[in-house]
């Protein structure tokens, strides 16, 4: 009669012996990940960065309180783009006494609140007192804008 160490020790050849294969693939994957881990442990230790630090913005942009239009922001742009930005905020004051504008290369007329009205340039700018003064010039209402 056989032992029960007999047994047993039989059992784990007839299991090594049907699972031979899958057994020693699973050993060598778990070696490779194991060295492949230390490897980049060994070599992220020698590699010396400082940390990543994400700092919040300070408050709001400052304006500029020399600036003849309020809501320039200062910034580290060209005298070009600044002089653009001026050109651009310039607009609605030249629209204020508008009741209804236009531009010259177009045959529609807008309030000056609209935003179609806010992207004319100021070189292009028609301005109306009245909404005959605009249909007198062959201009038609524009259906993008509430009045």
């Amino acid at each position: 009669m056989e032992s029960e160490s007999e047994k047993f020790i039989k059992s784990i050849k007839s299991f090594w012996t049907q699972y031979e294969y899958k057994i020693v693939l699973a050993v060598g994957f778990l070696l490779v990940a194991g060295i492949s881990f230390e490897f980049g442990y060994v070599q992220g230790k020698s590699i010396k960065t400082s940390p990543l630090v994400i700092e919040k913005p300070s408050e709001s942009p400052k304006t500029s309180p020399e600036s003849p239009v309020s809501g320039i922001i200062e910034s580290n742009s060209t005298p070009a783009q600044k002089t653009a930005l001026v050109a651009n905020s310039q607009q609605p004051s030249n629209m204020a006494n508008c009741t209804y504008v236009g531009s010259k290369s177009s045959d529609k007329y807008y309030p000056p609140t609209c935003s179609y009205a806010k992207r004319i340039k100021p070189e292009n700018l028609a301005c109306f007192k009245t909404e005959g003064e605009a249909t007198a010039q062959g201009r038609t209402r524009s259906t993008g804008c509430k009045y």
